[in-house]
């Protein structure tokens, strides 16, 4: 072993004929260990990069601190460096613990927002959205503040300021950082492993009874407002947000599955269309009813966009996004308050008042229950939804143009 100096520094490469028999040669780094001071080390990168490190067993395992890269940092500042957190370890110290927890302490709710998506690999772009908008959108003034600042009052507070405007967005904002929280109590810890967040803030809305009562929206467009409705539509100004109105409305798709749909999704051959990204994970297809056909040939004609339905607006290149504006001038227009997803509760009703086979209802909206065993061994072919999906669409048409 060398001592390290700045000559030998200099001159040292990563070549991988200069490692020892016992390394591995499939690792792109090299290490040099000084032989004045047990520990100390030069580490260089595949790339040539040289860091300085002290390697010392910890806890029964062999740590790794990088001390910095050589250059802004020369040969006897690492030394003596590495001397210091070397004499700290021989005292019983944890370097890398210690440097968590300081990180710990200073944490910010954005940054612990950060690490949580992070660590949930299978979240929907749609959910990490939501949870987005709840957090980035709803507790903008709280992004860079320390979590330990956080108080149980203030989120009490907060929770009752946003439900005064809308308790479901209340709940739901309160509800991700409940879980931003629970990801904090496990991934910040003290030298000895207790959290440095053992207690969740949100659950002071629980231990109130502050949440609020939300009932689940039972609203539709009922089959005498289907007419007013529909004409309403036809007066907006954009055909791209009409079409998907009515696309929406004629499959029971969910909001995000119809805006996000793209060309490469669709077979006007086959007369079909496929949802690639669901929310239960499963790709779902659908055979296309003889208005929706007409419809997505029309806009493959004029289509300049990978998306079926892209933002109206010029200076983007996205698909289109919720547009509320034009679902309130559709609202007082035909007199029928209505959201987006009404459309997809309108679907379903109107389906299973036309005695639908639930297992062809399940197939159309992309329900699965798990505990459904029978459901595990009926395959149904796209083709034997063509007639239900027909039978839905012939039910609307004939109450949008009916004149009684």
């Amino acid at each position: 072993m060398p001592k390290l100096t700045k000559s030998f520094v200099d001159k040292a490469t990563s070549s991988q004929s200069d490692l020892g028999d016992d390394y591995p040669q499939k690792y792109p780094q090299k290490f040099y260990r000084d032989s004045a001071l047990p520990g100390f080390a030069l580490r260089i990168s595949g790339g040539g990069a040289k860091s300085f490190i002290v390697e010392k067993r910890i806890n029964g395992k062999v740590k790794r601190i990088t001390l910095g890269r050589y250059g802004p940092l020369t040969c006897e500042q690492a030394r003596k460096e590495a001397q210091k957190v070397l004499g700290h370890i021989a005292g019983g110290g944890d370097p890398i613990t210690e440097k968590r927890e300081k990180i710990a302490q200073v944490v910010t709710l954005h940054e612990a927002f950060k690490s949580y998506l992070s660590t949930r690999k299978n979240l929907q772009e749609s959910t990490i959205e939501d949870y987005t908008r709840s957090i980035e959108g709803n507790l903008k003034n709280w992004l860079n503040k320390q979590l330990i600042d956080i108080t149980k009052d203030m989120v009490q507070t907060r929770h009752a300021k946003l439900g005064a405007n809308s308790q479901s967005r209340a709940n739901n904002t309160m509800r991700v950082l409940r879980a931003v929280f629970n990801h904090a109590g496990k991934q910040y810890e003290d030298a000895q492993g207790n959290s440095l967040f053992p207690t969740n803030l949100v659950d002071r809305l629980s231990q109130s009874k502050a949440w609020y009562d939300v009932n689940r929206r039972r609203t539709l467009i009922k089959p005498h407002q289907l007419k007013p409705w529909y004409e309403a539509t036809l007066q907006l100004n954009f055909e791209t947000t009409r079409d998907y109105f009515h696309f929406l409305l004629f499959t029971g798709l969910r909001r995000r599955e119809g805006a996000r749909l793209k060309w490469t999704d669709v077979d006007l051959v086959d007369r079909s269309f496929t949802i690639e990204d669901t929310k239960n994970k499963e790709p779902h297809t659908l055979p296309l009813s003889s208005f929706l056909c007409d419809l997505l040939k029309r806009r493959h004609l004029a289509k300049e966009d990978e998306w079926v339905f892209p933002s109206p607006r010029i200076e983007s290149d996205s698909y289109l996004q919720e547009p509320r504006t034009a679902v309130a001038r559709v609202a007082e227009l035909a007199n029928v308050p209505f959201t987006l997803h009404d459309l997809r509760r309108t679907f379903i009703t109107i389906a299973e008042s036309l005695d639908i086979p639930g297992y062809a209802l399940k197939q159309l909206l992309n329900h699965k229950n798990p505990n459904d065993v029978t459901a595990g061994y009926i395959v149904i072919n796209i083709d034997r939804l063509r007639e239900p999906m027909q039978r839905i669409t012939n039910y609307m048409i004939e109450k949008i143009t009916n004149e009684h």
